[in-house]
């Protein structure tokens, strides 16, 4: 019922996000313990800031109030991603390249599943990495999930 109910809320809210100036970058809909939480990680060029996300929690709120697509209580969060950033399209492997990044992918890829390095962009379907002082090509379709990594 989660992803049903994520996609359902995601398409109610994206339009809205986006006349506000910013992007929604995820949304997660889980139970912890015995509440249910609705989250959406929004960001914008330069960053959110706390005005950006109480705004959109408003708006996001009017609308979920308006069309109650959700049947049971759960608690609303509307926050930035974060400095490790989740990267959800193709754009984002664009739009971050030469970041250190780390990549997943959802089976074994020359014998790792992890790849943390820099990112040097995404093309002919491969997400291009700067690994181990070598470049890498890994095909996109295999990419479970990746995330701006960090430097200490």
């Amino acid at each position: 019922m989660n992803k049903s109910v994520l996609k359902k809320v995601r398409q109610l809210v994206e339009p809205k996000v986006s006349e506000l100036g910013l992007e929604l970058i995820d949304a997660e809909y889980v139970k912890e313990g015995a509440h249910w939480y609705l989250r959406f990680f929004i960001d914008k060029d330069g960053g959110v800031d706390i005005d950006d996300c109480a705004e959109a929690s408003q708006k996001i709120g009017e609308i979920l109030d308006r069309d109650n697509p959700i049947p049971q209580a759960y608690m609303l969060e509307v926050s930035s991603p974060g400095i490790e950033r989740p990267l959800r399209n193709r754009e984002d492997y664009e739009k971050y390249k030469g970041e250190m990044v780390s990549v997943y992918t959802t089976e074994p890829f020359q014998g790792y599943s992890c790849f943390t390095g820099y990112l040097k962009g995404l093309e002919n379907d491969n997400v291009i990495l700067e690994y181990e002082d070598q470049e890498i090509l890994i095909p996109f379709d295999l990419v479970d999930r990746a995330h701006i990594t960090f430097e200490f």
